[in-house]
């Protein structure tokens, strides 16, 4: 499997000629030349995560592609067929295998209302958190795409999620609130984190791809 990291929280999986989206939002540069578009999953309905351009982008390279996303998702895009997913569900849409954990967005202000979230484990060796630092207990994870910086994130907690999911090898995402110099900060803490459990940190740019 192939994975892609696009700007802030987009992501890419291939495998077998077949491909998954994950959070294509405002923040992101659509992925070029897409095809055979097999499933989207969007974590949660903040704008930063998709956009009606892009899912509208997606859909005319891969015409009827579900999107699977939790009851908020459907709510904010009720333009588009959402299939709700929660924790615990598992949905097979070959070659993938989505299994999914959490259920809320980490707490941004008080002021701001709570909203779900869903962190998305693909084939049991990827695994993204969305806006959260939900724990896929029990999963031995290969590949661990790290969110770096938001509205919500304290280092000290993204370093703590690091040292709890122990994945073998893990890259930062979530970046494009952060400064260079912030993103190399943030990175270098969780390069720590990733190493105490034995494992090896990516400095992973945007449009570059990983094998897991």
């Amino acid at each position: 499997m192939r994975l892609t990291k696009n700007e802030h929280a987009a992501l890419l999986l291939e495998e077998a000629g077949r491909s998954l989206v994950i959070d294509p939002g405002s923040l992101s540069t659509p992925f070029p030349d897409l095809t055979g578009v097999v499933a989207v999953v969007l974590t949660h309905e903040h704008p930063d995560h998709w956009t009606p351009e892009q899912l509208d982008r997606i859909r005319k390279s891969s015409p009827g592609v579900p999107i699977y996303g939790p009851e908020g998702v459907a709510s904010a895009a009720p333009d588009y067929d959402i299939t709700v997913i929660g924790p615990g569900d598992t949905v097979v849409i070959e070659p993938f295998t989505l299994r999914f954990f959490g259920g809320a967005h980490e707490i941004i202000h008080s002021s701001i209302p709570q909203i779900q979230n869903v962190g998305v484990l693909v084939n049991d060796v990827f695994y993204y958190p969305g806006d959260s630092y939900a724990v896929p207990e029990g999963v031995d994870v290969k590949v661990l795409a790290a969110p770096l910086g938001a509205p919500w994130l304290k280092i000290a907690d993204a370093i703590d999620f690091v040292l709890a999911v122990k994945p073998r090898r893990a890259f930062g995402t979530h970046d494009m609130t952060l400064s260079v110099v912030g993103r190399d900060m943030h990175r270098a803490r969780l390069q720590w984190a990733t190493a105490q459990g034995g494992g090896e940190f990516l400095l992973v740019e945007p449009g570059e791809s990983i094998d897991i």
